[in-house]
């Protein structure tokens, strides 16, 4: 007879359960987050951005991983992912002063300025004596009309930092637009006294002096700021950094003039700066 095998009763396959190293992914995710923030530095965001979204997968428990994502969609102006991760990042650590900074920014961006000038009070709670804090909710404050509260942050900011001559450009801002033109004349003087490479308050100083009669040094100011940095020969650019209406109308008939537009001319050649407007 043959034989017969005996029957074998099949049982279920039971799969090797993957054992994630939880310890070593979250190590991989914080090593491409610092590969992120190198990259950011030398503005290569396109690479550094899906580095920091995939360290997100592998340390999702990190705050400061969320704030990196976040900090480089606001780099990029995708300002709804970048509050997206920076609320996660808060979730996470709300007492990091540093992720309701980035959310102040990010609002601000937005153009909501309410809630940005909140998560900038909220930060300066955690860190009362941040210069830049400080500025950034002065800008905020500006742009809802609270004059007098911009003008007391600006000057904490530089009562923090003695050299923060944004500060102390943006209250020139704000006195040019209230008609005091020599206040603001005395503030510029005082940022460009602080850094003579910056291109800003040297240019509204020049506009300012041109527009108040003393057109030569107005014009050798003037020069000599668009020499720096040509950008701020674009009123759009102004705008990005705050310049007001009346200051704005009166850079737009500086910068018309025939020795500007001839200035210009020999600078179009010349690379432009990279880096962002001071706001």
């Amino acid at each position: 007879m043959w034989n017969i095998p005996k029957t074998v009763h099949a049982q279920a396959l039971i799969p090797h359960t993957l054992q994630l190293d939880t310890a070593k992914l979250e190590k991989q995710g914080l090593s491409l987050a610092q590969e992120a923030a190198q990259l950011a530095q030398f503005q290569q965001i396109d690479l550094a951005l899906p580095r920091a979204r995939l360290a997100t997968q592998l340390a999702p428990e990190n705050d400061k991983v969320w704030l990196l994502l976040g900090g480089l969609h606001l780099q990029m102006k995708e300002y709804d992912a970048a509050i997206a991760a920076l609320q996660k990042a808060q979730t996470l650590n709300p007492k990091n002063a540093d992720i309701l900074f980035a959310l102040g920014s990010a609002n601000f961006q937005k153009q909501n300025y309410q809630a940005s000038a909140a998560h900038y009070q909220n930060g300066l709670k955690l860190k009362p004596n941040d210069s830049e804090g400080l500025f950034d909710l002065g800008n905020a404050y500006y742009m809802l009309g609270r004059l007098p509260d911009a003008i007391a942050q600006f000057n904490q900011a530089v009562s923090q930092d003695k050299k923060f001559w944004p500060a102390i450009n943006n209250i020139g801002l704000i006195k040019y637009e209230q008609g005091d033109v020599q206040g603001a004349i005395k503030q510029w003087q005082e940022a460009v006294a602080i850094d003579k490479q910056a291109a800003e308050p040297l240019l509204a100083l020049a506009v300012a002096l041109y527009t108040k009669g003393d057109s030569q040094q107005g014009l050798a100011m003037g020069e000599a700021a668009l020499r720096i940095d040509q950008r701020y020969a674009d009123l759009d650019f102004l705008k990005q950094n705050l310049w007001g209406e009346r200051l704005l109308s009166d850079t737009k008939k500086f910068l018309e003039l025939p020795r500007i537009q001839a200035s210009l001319g020999t600078l179009q050649d010349t690379p432009q700066p990279t880096q962002q407007p001071t706001q």
